[in-house]
């Protein structure tokens, strides 16, 4: 693995400004982790360094996930089982590593205030089988609230035809006193689903951009009004992938959409002691393991796909990221880097090489 000349020097700028937006700070250096090697480099002076140089987009991905939408037809072998059981030992180590750190926070109350309020939303309670599951959008997130509404006797069953109300019928940790709040955070069994984040954020901008005229309206009018020249009269239907990148690269992270907000700062891993992070590669196998941990009734199981839904594949992932200018791609890396490196993800290929295959 060589590195790459380096880009030009603003990047490093925009990077640094952007870390520091999302509370990343220069510290200590991890392993990176590859197909022979494990760990993460930590969001840290040395980790923007090799961003500027292109080495971190040499990285191959792991050969630990399957193609999204092939995971619940995929049987899993024992070398895969431990391939499994190695990336969550190093996204566990990761985080350790990252969270022991003194500048990190040990609890939701050493959050500023907005933070706090961000995490303790997303956190949804089931005081009767005493879970704590942090929701994240575009990480399978609604059918996990349709079961949490079966758990809780709301809805008759996971797989009822019904527009997703993400509001009613369920429990909220923000909603509760702090007293109410500590009791859970320290006894219940706590949960979340993490993706890898280029797939998160294709799925979100085909989703909301593409399908949903409220999101059309709401940000996409503005995005091409301010990205194109004579876009006053787009109707929010029509944003590019690379309008949206830019978009995101203006935008504070603390401000974002939660459909775009990176999973660090939606469910803030180290104010919160997860007993278990899934992965949406593992989506039916790891939603097995919580159902079961939870103690849920046999006959609750995880919903499948439904019949419309689009998934991002490998193929599509490389178009839209291959179709992008390469330096909109590096200079949103840092905003995104937590969620890459302490959930083990590899950072997107975006080499001439690559992208010519």
């Amino acid at each position: 693995m060589s590195p790459r000349a380096a880009f030009p020097g603003e990047v490093r700028r925009a990077a640094a400004s952007a870390c520091s937006r999302s509370r990343l700070r220069s510290g200590s250096t991890v392993l990176l982790p590859s197909m022979l090697m494990f760990g993460v480099i930590l969001a840290s002076s040395g980790l923007l360094l090799m961003i500027e140089k292109g080495i971190l987009a040499e990285v191959k991905p792991l050969p630990l996930h399957p193609a999204a939408g092939e995971v619940s037809r995929r049987v899993e072998t024992r070398g895969g089982d431990l391939e499994h059981e190695v990336l969550r030992d190093i996204r566990n180590r990761t985080i350790r590593s990252v969270c022991g750190q003194r500048a990190m926070p040990r609890s939701v109350w050493e959050l500023p205030a907005g933070q706090r309020r961000t995490v303790l939303r997303h956190l949804l309670v089931s005081d009767k089988y005493r879970f704590l599951y942090c929701y994240v959008p575009k990480v399978a997130c609604s059918n996990w609230k349709r079961i949490l509404k079966v758990l809780d006797g709301a809805l008759e069953s996971v797989d009822v035809k019904l527009k997703m109300d993400h509001k009613s019928d369920l429990v909220f940790l923000g909603d509760m006193t702090p007293d109410e709040i500590n009791y859970r955070l320290k006894h219940y069994y706590k949960f979340v689903f993490v993706r890898n984040p280029a797939e998160r954020l294709l799925s979100a901008y085909r989703n909301k951009f593409g399908e949903i005229k409220e999101y059309q309206q709401k940000y996409g009018v503005e995005i091409v009004r301010r990205y194109r020249k004579n876009g006053g009269k787009s109707a929010g239907d029509d944003v590019t992938f690379s309008e949206f990148i830019r978009y995101l690269l203006d935008e504070e992270v603390e401000r974002m959409n939660e459909h775009w907000m990176p999973i660090y700062n939606l469910c803030q891993p180290c104010a919160v002691r997860y007993d278990f992070i899934g992965s949406y590669e593992r989506l039916n196998e790891d939603a097995n393991h919580v159902l079961e941990k939870v103690q849920a009734p046999s006959f609750i199981r995880f919903p499948e796909r439904q019949s419309w839904y689009k998934p991002v594949t490998a193929e599509t992932l490389h178009y839209y990221l291959c179709n992008t200018q390469r330096r909109l791609i590096k200079e949103l890396l840092p905003k995104y880097i937590l969620d890459f490196t302490l959930f083990a993800y590899p950072l997107p290929n975006v080499t001439s090489e690559f992208c010519r295959q």
